[in-house]
């Protein structure tokens, strides 16, 4: 079960157990709990866990993937969690690097796992629709280029108008806000790493100056690039 957004989240039976049974969880090791009488037999193991998207971006992610997603017989994921859990109790070098590196794939198979047919509009949605795959990775890839409906519609080999109404129906809202959305986490990234002037940051993501830009930031973000950089890096 992936869940993206969630601070905290209740599991309980179909049956509820007995009043009278310890509900209080009782630990048995480091980061190993029990849940109900000791001295019974185990129904259900739960491996628990929880990563944060580091990236200023995460909330344009989050919202556009689903709710929850339910992952069931998948082979890869069913290995994957093992090598996991052991590197979280083993203390070797590498360790965040190899976790990192192992959740990212953990993420991106569960996300692709379930079908196309069954997952609500969203980011996994639109890639999985063949014409608007192509549309999305040229978003991604070219912040700074001349995006348009027309050349997006163009490049699908669909007439704007039926891109426009498939894009918002796949992806849940419309080409360009999407594409302004894609800028702003991009512009966001860079005004947190540094290195780069609010005029250089503006060419990158499709701006002609520094000062459209941040009318166009300030009107996304509520407030000037200069601030949310100076407070970022904070």
């Amino acid at each position: 079960m992936l869940i993206p957004h969630m601070q905290g989240f209740i599991m309980t039976s179909e049956v509820p157990p007995p009043p009278h049974l310890p509900r209080m969880p009782l630990e048995t090791g480091p980061g190993r709990f029990r849940l109900g009488a000791p001295e019974a037999s185990v129904d259900v193991r739960a491996l628990v866990g929880h990563c944060r998207f580091d990236t200023p971006a995460s909330d344009l992610l989050v919202s556009l993937l689903p709710d929850m997603i339910h992952v069931s017989g998948q082979s890869r994921l069913t290995a994957l969690v093992p090598v996991i859990h052991e590197e979280t109790r083993a203390d070797r070098p590498g360790r965040g690097m190899v976790l990192e590196r192992l959740l990212e794939v953990l993420l991106i198979e569960a996300l692709r796992s379930g079908s196309a047919a069954t997952l609500p509009p969203g980011l996994l949605r639109g890639l999985s629709d063949p014409q608007l795959a192509g549309a999305l990775q040229g978003i991604h890839a070219g912040a700074g280029g001349n995006l348009s409906v027309s050349e997006m519609a163009r490049a699908a080999g669909m007439s704007r108008s039926g891109f426009f109404e498939r894009f918002r129906k796949q992806v849940g809202r419309a080409p360009m806000e999407y594409a302004t959305d894609w800028r702003m986490a991009v512009a966001k990234t860079l005004l947190r790493q540094g290195g780069l002037t609010i005029a250089e940051i503006a060419m990158k993501v499709g701006y002609g100056s520094a000062s459209a830009f941040g009318l166009a930031f300030a009107r996304h973000e509520g407030q000037p690039p200069g601030v949310y950089a100076s407070r970022g890096r904070g």
